[in-house]
């Protein structure tokens, strides 16, 4: 599948009428955020983007649970938090619903930062852990109207994924090792969660799509 046929299908959702919901999955490195973003981009108005990396756990929390090593895990986030705010996408009655964003270069989260009015036809949300079946991801799944899962090649995924860590402060042997341990045994697990999508994108690399 292209690009294309991705944009459209995404615009035949934004044209359905109400509020509807995209959930972007896939494993740490494979393109989720790109496809999201150019999405949006390519809907305009009718489209926003709120990512599941808004409700990452401060560092000084994960640092008081022990956790910081392992950011990235599914008990490093907010998931309830998440739940909620999927709900409260979904809810007719809500005006404007301010969601909250991850910089990367800051490795917090920020509140707040991604109004989504009411007028805008989808809600276009990318993660991780949306098709998992134990709680509280477990919830997530009735909520999105459509789930798309990404598995681009694996060389391209973790040899983007280190190139990312590095570009942020690890050096090459630290991204190397978290790519290929942390970020891994989350990768494995995510893809236990594929047979949950309503499409699946063997061999689609996102950054690839975009930049070709």
């Amino acid at each position: 599948m292209r690009l294309d046929d991705l944009v459209r299908r995404a615009e035949s959702l934004a044209s359905a009428g109400g509020r509807r919901v995209l959930g972007i999955v896939g494993p740490p490195g494979a393109g989720k955020s790109t496809l999201a973003t150019i999405l949006v981009e390519r809907l305009g108005d009718r489209a926003r983007y709120v990512p599941m990396d808004g409700f990452h756990l401060a560092n000084v929390e994960l640092v008081r649970l022990g956790r910081r090593q392992r950011k990235g895990a599914p008990d490093t986030f907010d998931g309830a938090g998440y739940v909620a705010l999927l709900r409260r996408l979904r809810d007719p009655a809500e005006e404007t619903v301010y969601a909250p964003t991850f910089r990367r270069d800051l490795e917090e989260p920020i509140a707040g930062a991604i109004p989504v009015p009411r007028e805008v036809p989808l809600v276009v949300t990318e993660g991780n852990y949306l098709l998992l079946d134990t709680p509280p991801w477990s919830e997530i799944r009735h909520l999105l109207d459509d789930a798309w899962y990404l598995d681009p090649p694996e060389p391209e995924r973790l040899d983007r994924l280190i190139r990312r860590h590095q570009r942020y402060g690890k050096s090459p042997e630290e991204a190397r090792a978290w790519a290929l341990g942390s970020d891994q045994a989350n990768a494995e697990l995510v893809a236990t969660s594929r047979g949950r999508a309503d499409l699946v994108l063997h061999g689609f690399d996102a950054v690839d799509a975009v930049t070709h």
